[in-house]
C-alpha cells in the first residue's frame, strides 16, 4: 500500500493502526462515567476524591490514551519517519528509526504486562482476580471492554516490528 513512505507499508499494517484508536475507545469511554461517581456495576466504593479532581483524572486518561493510540499512526505514515516541515528548526529531518522502535517497544511491553494481568484477573489463574460486579452483565461488559483494550499488546509490537524491518536498512 502506497502511503508515502520511504518503503510500502504491509496492508495489514496499516489497517492496524487505524484499528488502534477504535479499540481505545471503549475503555476510554467507560472510565468516564466513573470520575462522576458512578462506578459501572463495580462492587466497590466511588472515587472519594473531589469530583472535578476525579473528573479531571479520568478524562485526562482517556485523552492520553487515544492520543497514544492516534501516535501508533506514526508507524505507518511519512510522520513517522520524517518530521513535518511545518515543525520549525527540525522540520524535513528524518527520524532515526530507534527513536520511534524505542518507545513503541517498551509501550508495547508495557500493555503486555496489562494483558497478563487481565487474563490472569479475568480467568482466576493463580489466584488473581477483578474487581467484583454487581451482576454478570456488568462483569461481561467491562471484561469485553477491557479485553478490547489489552489487545493493543500484541498488535503494538506486531507494528513496532514491522516498522523496524521497513527502515532497518534505511537508517
Amino acid at each position: 500500500m502506497d502511503t508515502g513512505t520511504e518503503r510500502p507499508v504491509p496492508l495489514w499494517a496499516e489497517r492496524v493502526a487505524r484499528l488502534l484508536p477504535l479499540l481505545a475507545l471503549p475503555v476510554c469511554l467507560w472510565r468516564l462515567p466513573i470520575g462522576f461517581g458512578y462506578v459501572m456495576g463495580m462492587d466497590v466504593e466511588p472515587m472519594s476524591a473531589a469530583r472535578w479532581a476525579a473528573v479531571a483524572y479520568v478524562g485526562s486518561l482517556s485523552l492520553l490514551t487515544e492520543a497514544a493510540a492516534l501516535l501508533c499512526r506514526g508507524l505507518v505514515r511519512p510522520w513517522g519517519e520524517v518530521v513535518p516541515r511545518w515543525v520549525p528548526r527540525i522540520g524535513g529531518r528524518r527520524i532515526p528509526p530507534l527513536v520511534a522502535v524505542v518507545p513503541a517497544a517498551l509501550g508495547g511491553l508495557f500493555l503486555t504486562w496489562l494483558l497478563a494481568d487481565w487474563v490472569l484477573g479475568v480467568f482466576h489463574i493463580a489466584g488473581f482476580s477483578t474487581v467484583p460486579y454487581t451482576s454478570v452483565w456488568w462483569r461481561l461488559l467491562a471484561d469485553v471492554v477491557s479485553g478490547l483494550f489489552v489487545l493493543w499488546a500484541p498488535l503494538v509490537l506486531a507494528l513496532t516490528y514491522a516498522y523496524h524491518r521497513r527502515r532497518r536498512t534505511l537508517s
